[in-house]
C-alpha cells in the first residue's frame, strides 16, 4: 500500500472533511499534504459565493494530514489564523502545506489555499501542539 493510500485509508474516518464537503487527499509526505476539494452549491452562502469556512475547513484537513500522517505522536490545533485574499475564480480549490517549525511540543504550518485557475484565495498559519504520550 502506497503512502497515499494509507493516508486516504486513515483520514477516511475524519468524515465531516471527507463526506461533507468532499475533500480529496491528493498527495502527502513527512510534514507534508495537499487536497483537492470541487466547489458545488452546498459550498456557496446566499451571495452565491464561496463560504469562509470551505477554504478555513480545507486548510485544516490539511494540516491535520501534514502533521498526523506517520507521525510518532498525534499533534493537535491549539491556533489558527486565516487572512481571505481573493475569492475564488475556478471549480477547485487546493490546500497546501509548507512546514515553518517543527519543534519538541509546538510545531508551525503555513497552509496556501489556492483555486485551479491560479488564484490565491487565502493563507493560514497554524500552531499545532504535539501531544506527547
Amino acid at each position: 500500500m502506497t503512502d497515499l493510500e494509507r493516508a486516504r485509508e486513515f483520514f477516511k474516518h475524519d468524515r465531516y472533511a471527507t463526506d461533507a464537503t468532499g475533500i480529496e487527499i491528493d498527495e502527502v509526505s513527512k510534514n507534508y499534504a495537499k487536497c483537492s476539494m470541487k466547489i458545488t452549491d452546498i459550498h456557496k452562502n446566499a451571495l452565491g459565493h464561496v463560504m469562509g469556512g470551505v477554504a478555513f475547513t480545507l486548510a485544516d484537513f490539511v494540516f491535520a494530514i501534514a502533521t498526523n500522517f506517520d507521525a510518532e505522536n498525534p499533534t493537535v490545533t491549539t491556533v489558527s489564523q486565516i487572512s481571505y485574499l481573493s475569492s475564488p475564480k475556478g471549480e477547485v480549490l487546493f490546500g497546501e502545506s509548507r512546514l515553518i517549525k517543527d519543534g519538541k511540543r509546538n510545531c508551525f504550518y503555513e497552509i496556501l489555499i489556492t483555486d485551479n485557475s491560479g488564484t490565491d484565495v487565502a493563507v493560514v498559519n497554524v500552531t499545532g501542539t504535539h501531544i506527547v504520550k
